[in-house]
């Protein structure tokens, strides 16, 4: 028995409900079966979203870094990402290996951290968050208008020797031509769980994330202290900046290096409220959830609609999070006394 067939005998049961039967009729007919009836393809698509969803957690995690240490929503992060992957491409082409050309970049973001803490953040310690919030607003256009200045504005390739071939694994009666990946994304989700890991000790086991979590709670309690606001926020913007590198490299070999990457961040907020502004397991968990939602509405509900589900589900979710779960699935509900 295939679903257009369990479909049709729920019609047949619900014959008393009009609507109902006439909707499920309509998607049997709509379904189909070389795509709903194959186990062995769910998964594929699953899988894929995983991975895909690696990838939006790697940008959201930059969020998130920023926000755990001063409670700012860093709307250039998105250009950070294409800054970063600009900044690595521009050493590849003056006959760099991509090694050498991605630790030169890591050093070009450690340098913008420490002149955006510099120049934009301790003139305003102890402002008011949307005043903080204005100022990245600045910080992304200086970034992608010098980014265009110094690279060009022209779609940039970037190889650092995966390949594009995708890998036919776990062949066999249940995977009968084998489960379909994608290297640059298996390679993304590696990257971004030792990412992750990283990022979790940083927070949770060294003095510095003590540090971050105390700036992030009050920054004149901080202060009073000892703990010294400017240097953590440079090291917390340059940690953003690198993990933004690591983001554009993967985006980058996926898609190229071009300036509609700075847009990606905004993929990356639904993540954050799914998860939690406050959480990097949250950003993990919320981007899969996030990859898989898109992959698998687009590829078995989509065809029923006319397409295009990857373009609004994600903001949908989020829409449904911020009425029921405002602080996300792995946020701290803030109550305040008044």
């Amino acid at each position: 028995m295939n679903l257009k067939h369990l479909a049709i005998g729920v019609v047949c049961s619900l014959g008393s409900i009009p609507v109902v039967g006439l909707l499920l009729q309509q998607l049997a007919e709509a379904a189909p079966n070389d795509i709903f009836f194959g186990w062995d393809f769910y998964i594929e698509v699953v899988v894929t979203g995983l991975l895909q969803g690696v990838m939006y957690a790697l940008v959201a995690l930059g969020f998130v870094l920023i926000f755990k240490a001063s409670a700012i929503f860093n709307f250039a992060q998105g250009a950070m990402v294409l800054f970063a992957a600009l900044a690595m491409v521009g050493f590849i082409e003056m006959g760099l290996h991509w090694t050498l050309a991605f630790l030169l970049a890591a050093v070009v973001m450690i340098i913008v951290a420490i002149l955006i803490e510099r120049v934009v953040l301790r003139p305003m310690v102890n402002q008011e968050p949307i005043i903080l919030f204005m100022a990245t607003i600045g910080i992304f256009f200086v970034l992608d208008g010098l980014g265009q200045t110094i690279w060009g504005s022209n779609v940039k390739a970037l190889d650092i020797g995966i390949s594009q071939t995708p890998w036919f694994v776990l062949q066999g009666e249940f995977f009968p031509g084998g489960l379909r990946l994608i290297p640059t994304e298996v390679v993304a989700a590696v990257v971004g769980a030792l990412t992750v890991t990283l990022l979790a000790v940083l927070f949770q086991y060294t003095k510095v994330g003590r540090a971050l979590r105390a700036v992030a709670d009050d920054h004149q309690a901080a202060l009073s202290v000892g703990i010294p606001l400017k240097f953590i926020w440079a090291i917390v913007w340059s940690v953003a900046g690198i993990v933004g590198l690591v983001a554009g490299v993967m985006w980058g070999t996926s898609l190229g290096v071009q300036f509609s990457l700075s847009l990606i961040a905004l993929k990356a907020l639904p993540v954050l409220i799914l998860g939690g502004f406050t959480s990097i397991p949250g950003a993990i968990v919320g981007g899969l959830i996030v990859g898989v939602g898109e992959q698998v509405g687009e590829v078995f509900i989509g065809p029923l609609f006319g397409g295009a589900i990857q373009d609004w589900f994600a903001y949908m979710l989020a829409m449904i999070f911020l009425l029921f779960r405002p602080q996300g699935l792995f946020g701290e509900r803030i109550i305040e006394r008044v």
